[in-house]
């Protein structure tokens, strides 16, 4: 399921919602739980959940810092992500769970590259809930649904592309 692209006043932001079939306590740890966290979210988070924490995401192309901004187990998650904002919220429904993330950014050329990339990691995250191996990674699959985010977000929200990660090599 795509992400969708709204205002957010001045900002923008990015909706992404996942009906999953596992329990809200399971999908919670898989989205707090450095263990889980690693399966799907593109960067290792260094801190602890509590409101105010300061935050380091630590990747092999470098580190930026960040805040948690909200803590509400097992229900809502908010952290500042160097300067996006990200908010996971769980909620029960009849068949498990769903999980919606929000990104919300001031720069609107960034969305579709973006979107590409949250896209992935959620892929990553069923994979992981599911048990599985995630199969979902860069090269063919981010291309393919890249294309998808620029057609549906236009232009004005594709002016940032993709990072070269072979040049930070």
């Amino acid at each position: 399921m795509d992400g969708t692209l709204e205002k957010a006043g001045p900002q923008w932001r990015l909706r992404f919602t996942r009906h999953l079939d596992h329990p809200p306590d399971k999908v919670w740890r898989a989205i707090t739980e450095p263990e889980h966290v690693a399966a799907w979210f593109p960067q290792r988070i260094v801190g602890t959940w509590s409101v105010g924490a300061p935050l380091t995401f630590a990747s092999d192309y470098g580190n930026f810092e960040g805040e948690v901004l909200a803590f509400d187990p097992p229900k809502a998650l908010e952290f500042r992500w160097g300067s996006d904002t990200i908010r996971l919220e769980v909620s029960p429904d009849e068949h498990g769970s769903v999980l919606t993330l929000l990104d919300t950014f001031a720069e609107q050329g960034k969305a579709a590259r973006d979107a590409t990339g949250w896209h992935v990691c959620l892929a990553a995250l069923e994979d992981h809930l599911n048990g599985r191996t995630s199969q979902v990674s860069g090269g063919e699959g981010w291309q393919t649904a890249h294309a998808r985010y620029v057609r549906s977000f236009g232009p004005q929200a594709s002016t940032i592309g993709p990072p070269d990660m072979a040049a930070k090599r």
